[in-house]
């Protein structure tokens, strides 16, 4: 008879299986769907989760034009970047980002504040596809679609 042993199994970059999600973003919020695709970047939702190694799933986003925003965020949220001059801060609110020319980079500048910084975090921000459309280009990888707005009532404005 083996004796029990209390050892963790620790994933490594051999041993892990990617998966292929698939997320429709109308009507969802910013936050809670971020911090959903965050945990899927990172693998925190296998068993296998190993802190220090990309073992997360491979996400496509769709609709990310069409995300909501609660309260007064729309208006008052403001993404700031600097030009690298001398009092060159500038601002953008998110209503402006979501009327612009990439209105994706709202849910993916969510996410990127919810994965490491560092190296393993470039590595895993690449696993995401964002796209403001309905179509994608990933067809062929045969992605599961998650129904985000089925976890919890508060995921989906107007719900």
């Amino acid at each position: 008879m083996r004796a029990l042993t209390k050892t963790t199994k620790v994933a490594t970059p051999a041993t892990v299986e990617k998966k292929w999600h698939l997320i429709d973003a109308d009507g969802l919020v910013v936050g809670r769907v971020a911090s959903i695709i965050a945990n899927i970047l990172r693998g925190k939702h296998k068993p296998s989760f190993t802190p220090f190694i990309d073992c997360g799933d491979n996400v496509i986003v769709i609709n990310a034009d069409k995300v909501r925003f609660t309260g007064k965020k729309l208006g008052q949220k403001i993404y700031y970047k600097h030009t690298g001059y001398a009092g060159g801060i500038k601002g953008v609110t998110a209503a402006k980002v979501l009327e612009g020319h990439f209105p994706e980079r709202v849910l993916e500048k969510a996410v990127e504040r919810m994965v490491p910084r560092g190296p393993l975090g470039r590595q895993q921000m690449r696993n995401l596809r964002i796209f403001k459309g309905a179509e994608h280009d990933h067809a062929a990888q045969n992605p599961e679609p998650m129904d985000i707005a089925g976890l919890n009532r508060k995921n989906k404005v107007g719900a």
